[in-house]
């Protein structure tokens, strides 16, 4: 940002003054944002790398793999959205006080503490994954495979999440870019270790798939320790003293946290199982279906990073004003976001319906008669992606807008009855009772979305008359308002 202009006093009464506060605002969001999208790219990349390598062992190894894979994926997804609730915390305090340390240490120590709290029972429950996979219907094989690989890939749980930790604490205090230096090189350091344990190559054992699990707990605890290093010497964050006194225990930031960061978990879950539950629909119903789809999601997934990364910045962005009680910042903080994202998905949409063949052809030879039938029904899939670019897009920034308000109860049951009694029903009805089949099953997702999209924007354009905005007066005006002193705080 231009520091000569965000230095300059703005009148918000005049129509220049309200024109360079919406720009600063939007600078300062693409500044935040674009790191945190970089990030969500580079995560994404670590599972893909994983998938690539293994399929050069053949499809046994790939399908065990897989199995693996998502109950890990599905464990460090729950864990990732009860501790991403500790943006909005520190985004508060920071609005609060500028110069807060003591509140924001507080908030972070405890999403170690919830990190360490939620990583010992999965870990139990991983190593028992193979009983857990044959009750799923899985192949024995296949499950003893999967269930062996868990058993080196399962501890990587904690020190992920321990960098999940760590990177929005950064995204609280608005700089998270150091966070992506430290993702990037740690995308490096999991193919290097995946090409040398998974091969054997660099002098050490074939491990295969084994191998690549390992690989996975390297490289999580890689990127934990540089980031912790970081934090501890970098001048700006030393004053913090992170991991101070961590044995401490602080109970009533620790449910806060949890009170704040378990609807954000189950919200994702929610989200995630139901284009879950479109794959397996999908297999039900052809397997050029299950190729196409899987094709489709592939690239409406790479889009959707950027408003998820939108959605994360703009948690930061309203959690400041929300701490700083300021009504017209929280404003021009959300809608600033939404607006981006809502020009980001309507190009996207536009890409995949003008040039479908063109974003397929990365994925299948359009020359080969053989994928003809695959990309016919890509194409048409790609329209439906198309449709409801922006409306996952409004989802994910919307549910960020309301968390930075501390609004998470509420929009998780949005988001439970949008896709679940909504967009899951009409999956089914379509996908399997009907000749739209595949594209049925497109449309309960579409159908979803849009529910879930227009209550959260609706309930964030009443946050005023639904009583989610900050009180305006200091906060002792307000104690005295309710007739009690406040208590002084405990130092820890």
């Amino acid at each position: 940002m231009d520091r000569n202009v965000s230095a300059r006093p703005v009148d918000p009464r005049t129509v220049p003054g309200i024109w360079l506060l919406w720009r600063r605002e939007i600078i300062a969001t693409l500044a935040l944002a674009w790191p945190m999208i970089a990030i969500n790219l580079s995560q994404t990349g670590l599972g893909a790398t994983d998938v690539v390598m293994l399929a050069w062992l053949g499809p046994e190894v790939l399908a065990a793999g897989s199995l693996g894979y998502n109950l890990y994926f599905v464990s460090f997804i729950g864990g990732l959205g009860l501790i991403s609730a500790i943006s909005a915390m520190i985004a508060a305090e920071r609005g609060r006080n500028r110069h807060a340390v003591r509140e924001v240490r507080r908030s972070f120590r405890q999403g170690l503490w919830s990190a360490v709290a939620l990583s010992v029972p999965i870990w139990i429950a991983l190593w028992n994954a193979e009983t857990i996979l044959i009750g799923l219907g899985q192949e024995p094989a296949l499950a003893a495979q999967a269930a062996e690989y868990l058993r080196y890939k399962q501890w990587a749980l904690l020190p992920m999440l321990g960098f999940v930790a760590l990177r929005f604490f950064l995204a609280g205090m608005e700089r998270p870019f150091l966070a992506l230096v430290v993702s990037l090189t740690g995308l490096a350091v999991n193919a290097l270790a995946n090409y040398a344990l998974i091969f054997g190559n660099f002098g050490a054992p074939a491990m295969g798939l084994n191998g690549a699990g390992i690989a996975t707990t390297l490289t999580a605890s890689f990127m934990f320790v540089m980031l912790t290093l970081i934090a501890r010497r970098d001048r700006r964050f030393r004053r913090y003293a992170l991991f101070g006194r961590f044995w401490r225990a602080d109970w009533p930031r620790f449910f806060e946290l949890w009170r704040l960061g378990m609807p954000i978990s189950a919200m994702i879950l929610f989200e995630v199982m139901i284009f879950s539950a479109a794959l397996f629909l999908m297999g039900m119903i052809s397997t050029e279906s299950l190729a196409a789809h899987t094709i489709a999601i592939q690239i409406a997934s790479l889009a959707f990073m950027v408003p998820l990364g939108l959605g994360q910045a703009v948690t930061v962005r309203v959690g400041v004003a929300y701490g700083a009680r300021d009504h017209d910042a929280i404003t021009r903080a959300g809608w600033s976001a939404f607006g981006i994202a809502m020009v980001f998905m309507s190009i996207a949409a536009l890409v995949m319906i003008t040039v479908p063949h063109l974003l397929i052809s990365a994925f299948l030879s359009l020359d080969d008669p053989e994928n003809a039938r695959v990309i016919a029904l890509a194409v048409s899939f790609l329209a439906m992606a198309a449709i409801f670019q922006i409306v996952d897009g409004a989802q994910a920034v919307g549910a960020g807008m309301l968390r930075g308000l501390q609004d998470t109860r509420i929009p998780m049951l949005y988001a439970g009855f949008g896709y679940w009694l909504v967009g899951m029903p009409i999956a089914v009805g379509f996908g399997l009772y009907s000749p739209l089949a595949g594209v049925g099953v497109w449309m309960g997702l579409a159908g979803g979305l849009t529910v879930v999209a227009i209550l959260l924007i609706w309930r964030w354009r009443r946050r005023d008359r639904l009583g989610l905005l900050p009180d305006t007066r200091r906060p002792a005006q307000v104690m005295r308002g309710r007739g009690r002193a406040a208590a002084p705080g405990k130092t820890l």
